[in-house]
């Protein structure tokens, strides 16, 4: 079975990505910033889990996580970066700090472990990385500009990245999900149209990965839906979305 490192697995689409892989057998590096979070795990999947305790923010830290990989397995099958974040800029308040936390997790993390797994993965079999975006990055929306920026850094970073690494022999997945039932998505104040499961979201990625697809994306009607508003002319776009905004906070 593969060997796997997937960060962001103590809440969310990780934990429940975690069990499944679990489940199949592979043994897992699960990423966490608290370890105490994986104990049930590893009780419960003994000698399967290794746990990868470490900041996806700090290269310092993502450097120690992929040493201790190499020390106890030598290599990597199979990388799911899914860590990362989401916060909204409220209208009139605009934020440069809040970008700047959204970004550094969810694109420098990003790169922080796929320059640190690059080098297992050229030591794995049939090595495939996997990479969390978001379905965001179809349609520019209200409130989102820091969350869809880093997503949608991420999708150009990975669709890039994707045209050396196949002539080495690692193939690259991108997953771009609607909305999932997640402690970071229970925070939002809006509707959420086709709402997942995040054991449905698992299971969707899970079922796909053996095929190695070059992106993967749910749920197909939404994700239509917002890449066909997407393609309009931005006036038009314009008028749709500010349906969407708020007044300013008082």
């Amino acid at each position: 079975m593969s060997r796997c490192w997937l960060t962001g697995a103590s809440s969310g689409i990780g934990a429940a990505l975690a069990v499944q892989l679990l489940d199949q057998g592979h043994r897992v590096a699960l990423g966490t910033r608290d370890a105490n979070r994986l104990l049930h795990l590893m009780q419960r999947y003994p000698g399967q889990v290794l746990a990868a305790v470490g900041d996806v923010d700090c290269a310092e830290q993502v450097s120690r996580i992929t040493a201790q990989i190499e020390h106890t397995w030598g290599a990597l099958d199979l990388v799911i970066l899914n860590a990362g974040t989401c916060e909204y800029l409220e209208p009139g308040l605009f934020d440069p700090a809040l970008v700047e936390r959204v970004v550094r997790t969810n694109l420098f993390g990003v790169s922080h472990c796929i320059a640190a797994a690059i080098p297992l993965l050229h030591r794995g079999e049939r090595p495939h990385l996997v990479v969390m975006g978001s379905a965001v990055t179809w349609l520019s929306l209200p409130r989102a500009g820091a969350y869809g920026a880093s997503k949608a850094a991420v999708r150009y970073l990975v669709e890039s990245l994707r045209f050396d690494l196949i002539n080495e022999g690692i193939a690259v997945t991108l997953v771009s999900p609607g909305f999932v039932d997640t402690p970071l998505t229970r925070r939002n104040d809006f509707p959420m149209p086709q709402l997942w499961t995040t054991e449905r979201a698992a299971a969707h990625i899970t079922a796909r990965l053996p095929r190695r697809p070059l992106e993967i994306n749910f749920p197909t009607a939404f994700t239509l839906g917002l890449r066909v508003i997407g393609a309009l002319p931005v006036r038009w776009r314009l008028k749709l979305c500010q349906r969407l905004v708020r007044a300013p906070k008082d």
